[in-house]
């Protein structure tokens, strides 16, 4: 059974970091890509981060590019998103999905390409 499992959320103020952990069961994670996606209270969901299969080519949105870092150990099964300095703006519920590849359409990473998601987790960027 194919399952996703997100952990790391929480509470902390801007500027500061949080790594969130997508953990994987049922399924070898190399032969698969893992896409980070978020929701804002009032908001649609968003395409953060993917992070290939095989050579393992990563995508980011624009408003993380050079703040967030996405990578994955395949031995641990597990793929990871480590969030800096980050912004209210950042508040949301964070989601792993999975597919054979990252979708990216006319620049956004898309979700109505991935085939299993997780429950979520919370992040919350105030002071």
């Amino acid at each position: 059974q194919v399952q996703l499992v997100e952990s790391g959320g929480g509470l902390v103020q801007p500027g500061g970091s949080l790594r969130l952990s997508c953990a994987a069961s049922g399924f070898t994670l190399d032969y698969y890509a893992i896409g980070w996606f978020r929701q804002a209270p009032g908001k649609e969901r968003e395409g953060v981060s993917c992070i290939s299969r095989g050579d393992g080519g990563t995508y980011y949105t624009d408003s993380v590019k050079g703040r967030f870092t996405i990578s994955r150990d395949n031995a641990k099964n597990t793929v990871y998103l480590q969030m800096n300095s980050l912004k209210p703006e950042d508040t949301a519920v964070y989601y792993c999905a999975t597919d054979l590849s990252c979708g990216v359409v006319a620049g956004r990473l898309v979700d109505y390409a991935m085939d299993y998601w997780g429950k979520g987790t919370l992040v919350t960027v105030s002071s």
